[in-house]
């Protein structure tokens, strides 16, 4: 399968690209700096670009299977860079022919009708109060997404750590609460969500076992 990465170069998307690979997968890493991304393998086609401003994003996408979006938000970011990149991802896809897209975003982000426990609304109250621009972007792209003709799977996770990963999690409508996951972990599932065609048109949560 080969596999374009979106947010390739970041915390979650160096261990997906390890773990792709590992599994034997073709794999396009879509950078801003391709000097600082750390992989190197001849299965791994590295493509910089931005896909905020859209540049190289029709070239990466191009002849893949499937695409995977683990951009995330940063202090001197944009607040819209999930739903404006996103937008620019799904066209370039239309445009090629690619159907296949999976999206990762935080916990926060509600599905119709979900019913949430105590800790999940306490959350989500102090992700509105201190992170109220970052759950909108993910809202919104998803928002967004689900409007799309595409085979979306829009997984969400709580913090993620640096820790090593354990191989165990659980996942699909899981209470969260105030828990953590090794990005690893996280890779891992995206991965899974992937080659298995797992939670078409659904919103997965993800988290420790």
């Amino acid at each position: 399968m080969r596999i374009t990465v979106f947010g390739a170069s970041g915390r979650t998307g160096v261990p997906f690209v390890r773990q792709a690979v590992a599994r034997g997968h073709d794999v396009v890493a879509f950078v801003r700096n391709a000097d600082r991304f750390p992989v190197t393998d001849e299965s791994v086609t590295v493509v910089e670009g931005d896909a905020y401003e859209g540049t190289g994003v029709r070239d990466a996408v191009r002849d893949a299977d499937a695409v995977v979006s683990v951009l995330g938000q940063t202090k001197s970011g944009p607040d819209d860079l999930l739903t404006v990149a996103g937008d620019t991802v799904v066209a370039a896809m239309r445009d090629e022919g690619v159907s296949r897209y999976v999206t990762l975003v935080g916990a926060g982000v509600r599905k119709d009708g979900e019913s949430v426990s105590l800790s999940g609304k306490v959350m989500g109250t102090l992700l509105k109060v201190l992170a109220g621009e970052v759950l909108d972007d993910a809202t919104e792209h998803v928002r967004r997404v689900r409007a799309r003709d595409l085979e979306w799977t829009a997984v969400r996770a709580p913090r993620l750590t640096d820790d090593e990963a354990t191989g165990e999690y659980r996942h699909g409508d899981i209470d969260l609460g105030f828990e953590s996951i090794a990005r690893g972990d996280v890779a891992t599932f995206l991965l899974d969500c992937v080659g298995d065609d797992l939670y078409v048109h659904d919103l997965p949560k993800v988290g420790p076992a």
